[in-house]
């Protein structure tokens, strides 16, 4: 069952640094001290405040992207669903989270090959929303 929580119509700024340099996944490089500006994650991750919605992801069908079961999407009703999209769709009543292929004919992929990709009547399909971030915590 999926829980959905609405953007906060008016967040509190919290402007936090973000550093010039980047950060190598391999080997370290020497750390630079140089801010690049300040950024709002709020500004950063929601594009249309007032369509904008959290959910969390439940399930493994979506773990080559990275996105796991507990992982917080970031969701816009807004966006226009495009080929290779992750979307939240609504498939026999119930919602899921898939990768929307338009050609050469809708499916909605699982990004996990233990899970099927789903075929649904074009005329049913419906799409909830676009999923624009998605955040994984590393430690609770």
């Amino acid at each position: 069952m999926l829980r959905f929580l609405a953007a906060p119509s008016d967040p509190e700024f919290i402007p936090l640094p973000l550093f010039m340099e980047r950060c190598a996944a391999g080997f370290p490089s020497p750390a630079q001290d140089y801010v690049e500006a300040e950024l709002d994650l709020n500004e950063y991750c929601i594009r249309h405040r007032a369509s904008t919605f959290f959910v969390r992801a439940i399930g493994n069908s979506m773990t080559d992207i990275g996105l796991y079961s507990g992982d917080l999407m970031i969701v816009d009703k807004a966006e226009r669903p495009q080929h290779g999209d992750i979307v939240i769709a609504e498939v026999e009543g119930e919602f899921t989270v898939k990768r929307l292929l338009l050609e050469p004919r809708p499916a909605l992929q699982a990004m996990n090959p233990a899970y099927p990709t789903l075929y649904p009547d074009p005329e049913h399909l419906q799409i909830f929303g676009v999923v624009t971030a998605f955040v994984h915590k590393t430690r609770e």
